[in-house]
C-alpha cells in the first residue's frame, strides 16, 4: 500500500505487525504527550520540573528496542527516590486501594500510570517474541508507573480532592 505521494507520519508505521518496536515507540511517544498534557494544569514548579525530566527520560527510552538503551541507573535512582518521597509523604493515604479519580492534573497522572503497565506489557511481548530487552527498561516502565500512582495521590492532596477508597468483590 502507498501513501499519498509517500508521505509517513513516522518511517516505521508499516513495519510488520509482529515488530512491535514501533508500537512501542508510539506508545512512549503518547505516554509523553499526556506527560505534557498533564503538566500544563500543574503549578507546583517541583512537580513540573519532575515531569519535564520524566518526558525527557521516556523520551530517551523511545527508541531503546530498535537502537540501544539509554537510560542510566542515577536517573532510575532519582526515579525510585521520588517515589520514597511521596510514599512518605502520604503514608496515611498509601495504604488502601482508590478510584483513579480526582482533580484533573491527578486524572491524568492516573491515565500516565496505565499507560507505563502497558509499556510493561509490550515489553513483556516483545520478548516473549524471542528478542533482547534490557531489564533496565522494566524496571524504569514498572517505577515509572508507580510514581505515577504516587503523584496522583500527592496531586489530589495538594487539590484538596479526597479519595474514593475502592473494595473490590473479587480480589478478597
Amino acid at each position: 500500500m502507498e501513501s499519498y505521494k509517500g508521505y509517513k507520519a513516522y518511517p516505521f508505521l508499516y513495519d510488520k505487525p509482529e515488530d512491535l518496536r514501533c508500537d512501542f515507540e508510539i506508545l512512549t511517544d503518547e505516554i509523553t504527550s499526556f506527560i505534557g498534557l498533564m503538566k500544563s494544569f500543574i503549578e507546583d514548579k517541583v512537580v513540573t520540573e519532575e515531569l519535564e525530566k520524566l518526558g525527557m527520560l521516556m523520551y530517551h527510552v523511545n527508541p531503546a528496542l530498535r537502537m540501544k538503551t539509554e537510560i542510566y541507573a542515577d536517573e532510575m535512582d532519582w526515579l525510585f527516590e521520588r517515589c520514597k518521597v511521596y510514599t512518605e509523604e502520604l503514608r496515611n493515604k498509601f495504604d488502601k486501594f482508590v478510584l483513579p479519580q480526582g482533580s484533573k492534573s491527578a486524572s491524568f497522572g492516573h491515565v500516565v500510570r496505565t499507560k507505563c503497565k502497558s509499556l510493561v506489557r509490550m515489553l513483556h511481548r516483545h520478548r516473549e517474541n524471542g528478542n533482547e530487552v534490557d531489564g533496565i527498561l522494566f524496571d524504569f516502565a514498572n517505577l515509572s508507573s508507580q510514581y505515577f500512582f504516587l503523584l496522583s495521590l500527592k496531586l489530589n492532596d495538594i487539590d484538596g480532592v479526597n479519595e474514593i477508597e475502592f473494595s473490590s468483590r473479587s480480589y478478597k
